[in-house]
């Protein structure tokens, strides 16, 4: 209801009704009771899955995430149960054009001035579920919406009750924060509210948002805490870099593909920054194949004209007849067959090779073992 007042197209259509859910398993023939305690069924017609639930008011939440109780009412208690007032506006299809749209709780003049706001009392709000202060920060981000002061007044008050809720729920909210364009506002907005003391559990704070407002759009959210953390103050310091990956991989439940998007984007960069301009052929096309490339990333949000050099430098090496990883011309099997035995040195002499073939000055299997030759002396 709320996309379609603002011209938005709706992912998805959820509907409300006073049939309680055996009467609604009733009606259709697929149906899933998924949470038929809290008066929620899964309807699927045809290919389509909506959810149906049932209108009613909710009893107390002593574990500040569900209702420990919940009673089928009207319309009125189902709107005043809701997070924001602009997410409890109702749509009635079958009315007259000048009435479909149903209000109990001021949304429709909150979407008009463009502000979000917590239904009744903000205080009760945030105590019923503590995730709803991340919620806001990232709904009225992606809507471009003010968050209006008695609930930014409750979401600070609030603020450390985060510490009880699960870092899973923390990290999906940071996600989906970081999905969206508007990643560096909701960034902005947590700071301002005091969020990101609970959400991250450093001792880092913003400072600024110029890396991660830079990021392009569908940067991955391992990149995405990379800028972020370097924008709250990180160094690219190593000993800092893996006590940051320690810390956010516990706070916000990182998968270990974030975790090492996140910790490569910044030893990447730190390589770039220091290490690019003195480094040979091989090792420039090494760092271009490898995941510390991930900087790049960085690089070009943080240093664009930096960035621009290292970009064109890369494109040359691309392009000059050997490519940044080529199929090896010596491999194990080949050096075996030769006589020689798996070990450090083994190791080492196929790395050489490898770098020789790189920069051109090996360039077919005649050559390599002639510098296999002078390797073993």
């Amino acid at each position: 209801m709320r996309d379609e007042l603002l011209g938005r197209t709706p992912s998805d259509y959820d509907v409300a009704t006073d049939a309680v859910p055996e009467q609604i398993t009733a009606l259709f023939d697929r149906t899933a009771e998924v949470g038929a305690h809290f008066g929620v069924v899964l309807v699927k017609v045809h290919r389509e899955v909506i959810e149906v639930a049932t209108f009613r008011a909710d009893g107390s939440y002593t574990d500040a995430r569900r209702p420990d109780s919940v009673r089928f009412s009207t319309p009125l208690d189902d709107a005043q149960r809701r997070d924001f007032t602009v997410n409890a506006l109702f749509l009635d299809p079958g009315a007259p054009a000048d009435r479909q749209v149903i209000d109990y709780v001021g949304g429709l003049a909150d979407l008009k001035a463009r502000v979000l706001r917590a239904v009744g009392d903000p205080h009760q709000r945030l105590a019923e579920d503590h995730l709803r202060a991340l919620r806001a920060v990232r709904l009225a981000s992606k809507l471009g919406f003010t968050i209006d002061a008695a609930t930014c007044d409750a979401i600070s008050q609030h603020a450390s009750d985060l510490r009880g809720v699960s870092r899973e729920r923390i990290g999906d909210e940071l996600r989906a924060m970081m999905s969206h364009p508007s990643r560096a506002d909701a960034a902005q907005t947590l700071a301002r509210l005091g969020l990101e003391p609970p959400v991250f559990r450093d001792g880092l704070g913003t400072v600024k948002v110029h890396g991660l407002a830079a990021l392009p759009g569908g940067a991955d959210f391992g990149v995405c805490l990379a800028a972020w953390q370097l924008d709250r103050g990180l160094t690219l310091d190593d000993r800092a870099i893996e006590q940051s990956v320690r810390t956010l991989r516990d706070a916000l439940l990182l998968s270990n593909r974030e975790q090492s998007d996140f910790q490569h984007a910044l030893l990447g960069l730190k390589v770039l920054r220091t290490d690019w301009l003195g480094a040979g052929i091989a090792a420039r096309k090494r760092l271009l194949a490898g995941p510390l490339a991930i900087g790049l990333h960085l690089l070009r949000a943080l240093e664009p004209a930096v960035a621009a050099a290292v970009d064109a430098d890369a494109r040359r090496l691309a392009e000059d007849g050997i490519g940044i990883e080529p199929p090896m011309i010596l491999t194990g099997d080949v050096l075996v067959s030769w006589g020689y035995r798996p070990g450090p040195a083994f190791k080492a002499i196929l790395s050489r090779v490898y770098d020789a073939q790189l920069d051109g000055s090996v360039k077919n299997l005649e050559e390599a073992r002639e510098l296999v030759t002078r390797l073993s002396v």
